[in-house]
């Protein structure tokens, strides 16, 4: 039972990361949007964090590939967190048409370290 779950969730993990990928090469503007003012060359950085979570979630499902997708994963989640405190401290919209409220903002970031340990889980070894 715990290995069904445990696949169903790679699943999702796998295609929400190819899925969020995608948007970083489709509407990028959301994610410059959110990146800290110190870091440099923005869309260029989104699209590196966009292609890294294409192969991310694509990793994911090849056993070969698992492991090493997750810990990417895992990398990634903690390298785009400026870009999360940075929207919640000044506030910023992925998209002023449709504002999100502020306190949701702030949830993002515990939600930072949700997907790490689900990367983990779902990365580790069948039978651990």
């Amino acid at each position: 039972m715990i290995e069904r779950i445990r696949t169903v969730l790679l699943v999702v993990m796998a295609l929400a990361m190819v899925g969020v990928g995608i948007l970083h090469f489709v509407q990028p503007e959301p994610f410059v949007r959110i990146m800290p003012a110190w870091l440099p060359a923005h869309l260029e950085l989104v699209y590196i964090s966009g292609a890294f979570e294409i192969l991310g979630g694509l990793g994911l499902l090849v056993p070969r590939t698992r492991r090493l997708a997750a810990w990417g994963l895992i990398a990634l989640f903690v390298a785009v967190f400026p870009a999360n405190i940075n929207m919640a401290i000044h506030e910023i919209q992925l998209d002023p048409a449709d504002p999100m409220p502020v306190w949701a903002m702030w949830a993002r970031l515990p939600l930072q370290a949700v997907l790490i340990g689900w990367a983990w889980w779902v990365g580790r070894p069948r039978g651990d």
